[in-house]
């Protein structure tokens, strides 16, 4: 019998919930051994607690150490923060993993398999900003401050290699601006270079391209590609362009991975526009589950995800509206638990 593993559960806001128990019941078929502590975020809990993020909430995660999410909203107005960057502040997730695969063949791009590693707590996105007023205009000049450590590029970078190297990739390329930002994102790509020729030469090809040509590349030649480590704002931009390259934010897992927690995720919006409908696909939130048994040490439970995933969308052609199909949320994750059952 499995060990039972504690996690906190977040539902979220607008198709949130719908796309949560459309996981909940395909992780129930497969057997995971997850107990649930379900919490509110977002909008629902500045409903229930006057807080994007309330204190039930911190205290779950800081109880089970591991969390599934769903699409958090931030409040307009009132002085609100982003609870996804509270949340990685709160507990120190370092680490954000974005890997992008092809699951429905045919499209622009085919045969796509990349992973994005992006730090996540450092940087220009962190936004340590302010105006300066002049003559009566309070908001003559803008500034930010950009801050990398090389403890914190280091901790990152380390993280990426050893993911590469756990995972089998061949290349990994740090993706970088130290050709302007020479001491913002240098420290960054030096603290890479050292490491490499340190501790990882000869276990994975490296190589280093300026962010601009890599975006440039990753649209004429993805395939030149494997791994992408990079910077805060670099990798918040790169692992959206290299989830389009699969269709999009719906097919896109994340994780945010900390020294004494773990966030999964999907990474789009909560979509309110068609929140209630029973149409949103729930891919990537599947797709994060799996990332989150794979960091509990059950890839065997992970690889029959991914392959009931698979299955489902093109053997069984059974697909969401936004993959050219016609299921709604249910119907979708009806025929994944039939995949996982035998059936």
């Amino acid at each position: 019998m499995s060990t039972v593993i504690p996690a906190t559960l977040i539902p979220g806001d607008g198709i949130g919930p719908e796309i949560v128990d459309a996981t909940l019941a395909v992780l129930d078929a497969l057997g995971a051994p997850f107990e649930w502590d379900r919490q509110l975020g977002g909008l629902a809990g500045v409903q229930a607690a006057g807080d994007p993020l309330p204190e039930a909430t911190l205290a779950s995660i800081r109880r089970t150490r591991l969390a599934l999410k769903g699409p958090l909203e931030t409040p307009s107005g009132g002085g609100y923060r982003s609870s996804n960057v509270r949340l990685r502040e709160e507990f120190g997730l370092y680490a954000n993993l974005r890997p992008a695969r092809t699951l429905v063949p045919g499209g622009r791009f085919d045969d796509i398999d990349l992973v994005v590693v992006r730090e996540n707590l450092e940087g220009l996105y962190i936004g340590h900003e302010h105006y300066v007023p002049i003559d009566g205009d309070p908001h003559a000049v803008a500034m930010a401050t950009g801050i990398n450590t090389r403890q914190g590029s280091r901790r990152l970078l380390e993280f990426a290699f050893e993911t590469a190297v756990a995972t089998g990739r061949k290349k990994v390329s740090i993706v970088h601006k130290a050709n302007i930002m020479k001491a913002l994102t240098g420290i960054f790509l030096e603290t890479g270079l050292e490491l490499y020729e340190r501790k990882y030469k000869g276990k994975f090809e490296l190589d280093t391209v300026i962010i601009d040509a890599c975006a440039m590349k990753l649209v004429l030649n993805p395939w030149q590609f494997d791994m992408l480590v990079t910077t805060n704002l670099f990798g918040d931009i790169l692992s959206d362009l290299v989830a389009g390259l699969v269709g999009g934010l719906g097919m896109a897992p994340g994780a945010n991975i900390g020294a004494d927690a773990a966030i999964f995720e999907a990474v789009h919006g909560s979509a309110p526009d068609i929140a209630g409908k029973g149409i949103a696909n729930p891919t990537a939130l599947m797709l994060a589950a799996a990332l989150m048994l794979d960091h509990c040490k059950r890839p065997d439970l992970s690889a029959r995800l991914r392959r009931a995933i698979d299955e489902t969308l093109n053997i069984d052609k059974v697909r969401t509206g936004d993959l050219g199909g016609s299921a709604g949320t249910a119907a979708y994750a009806k025929a994944l638990v039939s995949r996982l059952s035998g059936g």
